[in-house]
């Protein structure tokens, strides 16, 4: 195919030099040379493809129709190379990120409007999820970074850290609790919570650790949204788990405050996930690239420095 290729580009040349001669110093090449090509090319084809003038050559019935596929066809390819070239400069493409909705709002917002104005041509995709929602979305092929906390098989991917999460029980500045005792997880866990539901990588983290000291946690209410979660906190309807990270505002005003526990809850890690054993795209190294960069100027939230020692 490749030798074909190279006939059709010199019939091609020869068409539209209209001379042997023409072309041969257009594609350095001896005359002799593309003689022989042009030869070969219509003995493959079984047709006659120029016809000799006093001028030169000229293109027989056959060889215009020829011509006009061959035309459009290095048309493309041509069009093709400029476009990947594009791509590899980061002038052209698309990069599709998977991540939950909290993550969007409070960590990826700046980065993504810094990003997209370093790359105004490269076309952002988000599809939101929980951890192993987008985690999943990467396996198949429909995204190609996603942010999740640390997964179930992570040598399935590449993972790099981008910020410490605490978690943390809040409640109502008026809420009838003392926020200067200190709770055991015993009296966490008889408390009215407010939890996210069991889908969420956060949810199924406190009631692992929980679990751990034999106590099984029964919310009262379960959410899908972490906003909601301080929400209803601010309103006096129960202690909600939260993501210290993700409730700076609404900390910082006292409109929530946090209980006291005797025994801290470990941190988790945020990761930037890749998928292991494939290699990124242009657009996907350059924005692990912007990430780290992000996080290493120590803008919020803080990148980890290590991995958690407990589970998920």
């Amino acid at each position: 195919m490749a030798v074909k290729l190279e006939l059709y580009r010199i019939f091609q040349t020869v068409a539209e030099t209209g001379s042997i001669s023409g072309a041969a110093e257009k594609l350095y090449l001896t005359q002799s040379a593309l003689s022989q090509a042009i030869k070969q090319l219509e003995s493959q084809l079984q047709v006659r493809l120029f016809s000799r003038t006093s001028r030169g050559v000229r293109l027989t019935t056959e060889g215009q129709l020829l011509y006009d596929y061959v035309r459009q066809a290095m048309g493309l390819l041509q069009s093709g190379e400029e476009k990947l070239a594009l791509s590899r400069s980061l002038l052209l493409g698309q990069l599709s990120i998977g991540a939950n909705d909290t993550i969007t709002r409070t960590y990826l917002l700046p980065r993504l409007e810094a990003f997209h104005k370093a790359y105004p041509a490269i076309r952002l995709k988000i599809l939101n999820g929980t951890s192993q929602m987008v985690l999943d979305m990467l396996s198949e092929g429909q995204v190609d970074v996603a942010f999740a906390s640390q997964p179930a098989r992570p040598q399935n991917f590449s993972i790099h850290p981008c910020f410490a999460m605490h978690t943390i029980f809040v409640a109502s500045a008026q809420y009838p609790c003392s926020f200067e005792k200190t709770y055991s997880l015993p009296e966490i866990a008889a408390l009215p919570l407010i939890l996210l539901d069991k889908r969420a990588s956060s949810r199924n983290y406190v009631e692992q650790l929980f679990l751990t000291h034999g106590i099984s946690l029964q919310p009262e209410i379960e959410l899908a949204s972490h906003d909601l979660l301080i929400s209803l906190a601010q309103i006096g309807l129960g202690v909600a788990c939260i993501t210290e990270e993700y409730a700076g505002p609404a900390l910082a005003h006292g409109e929530i405050r946090p209980l006291l526990l005797e025994t801290p809850l470990p941190p988790r890690t945020m990761y930037l996930c890749t998928l292991q054993g494939v290699a990124p795209t242009v657009a996907a190294q350059r924005f692990v690239s912007f990430i780290a960069q992000s996080n290493a100027g120590g803008s919020f939230p803080p990148p980890a420095t290590a991995l958690p020692s407990s589970g998920r």
